[in-house]
């Protein structure tokens, strides 16, 4: 070659990156996928487990966030009531847990007639009470026509029957949260001497707070206990019937209705 020949310098560069197509994005959409999947498998088992009442509480929610709530149906504007939508959000969460407080409540009363019955307690479960009011539970144990089968005739002295009862209704309570409230009522006989159906009906409910404590029940939960004398009476027409004499035990709901209520606060006691 001359001496003044050029030389021709060819270059090759090499695209690196061939292992891109084997870590795509693919993946990520796939398990995005699968995770919604999931997502939606756990809510469709979590909502299959409740009952009826909250089925229907969830599904007029979510057809209806902000319009919802009891009275209303899906699809009403909550702003043609007066009610604006900052006040409606709060309304479902706590109408469900309401529904499921009541339900708590209204399943109590039933195994606690039913506990009754298998002890034996017929004669007195039979005049047992249960009530669910629109501010909680009331259980009522109301005496006999003998007047002999709570207490003893102007005594604290508690029958067998009666302490046996306490125990039962104690231990179907103590799972539950509510506050309790209790009360002692008398007939209209009258005593002589400064002891009163005052003194007497405030000694009878503080019997039954102690008897229910002894069988578990946390004494944190009694918030307060009433003498209501005969003031309250079952038989106005008859006032010394034996049958005004009773133990009333109340359970305030937790969870109230009421906007002024939102805090949480119990509300009196009915």
């Amino acid at each position: 070659m001359a001496k003044g020949d050029k030389k021709t310098v060819i270059i090759i560069r090499k695209k690196k990156g061939g292992h891109v197509g084997h870590h795509g994005g693919a993946w990520k959409v796939a398990y995005a996928d699968f995770v919604t999947a999931m997502m939606a498998f756990f809510m469709v088992m979590w909502i299959l487990g409740m009952d009826q009442n909250l089925r229907n509480s969830v599904e007029g929610y979510f057809s209806n966030p902000v319009g919802f709530k009891k009275g209303y149906t899906a699809g009403k504007s909550p702003l043609s009531s007066g009610n604006s939508p900052g006040q409606v959000q709060q309304t479902p969460i706590r109408l469900v847990n309401r529904q499921k407080e009541e339900a708590e409540l209204g399943s109590t009363g039933g195994r606690i007639k039913s506990r009754l019955k298998d002890a034996g307690l017929g004669a007195l479960g039979d005049r047992i009470e249960i009530i669910q009011t629109a501010a909680g539970l009331r259980i009522e144990l109301a005496e006999g026509q003998s007047g002999q089968e709570m207490f003893g005739m102007a005594s604290t002295s508690m029958t067998p029957m009666l302490k046996k009862t306490l125990e039962i209704v104690a231990q179907e309570l103590t799972p539950l949260r509510n506050p309790i409230v209790i009360e002692g009522h008398t007939d209209a006989s009258q005593y002589a001497g400064l002891y009163s159906n005052w003194e007497l009906s405030s000694d009878r409910a503080n019997a039954a707070r102690r008897v229910m404590e002894e069988a578990g029940l946390n004494p944190a939960r009694v918030v307060e206990v009433r003498g209501m004398a005969d003031r309250q009476l079952r038989y106005k027409e008859n006032p010394l019937d034996p049958r005004n004499r009773r133990i009333s035990i109340f359970l305030p709901f937790v969870t109230s209705l009421d906007e002024a209520d939102s805090t949480g606060v119990v509300r009196g006691a009915g």
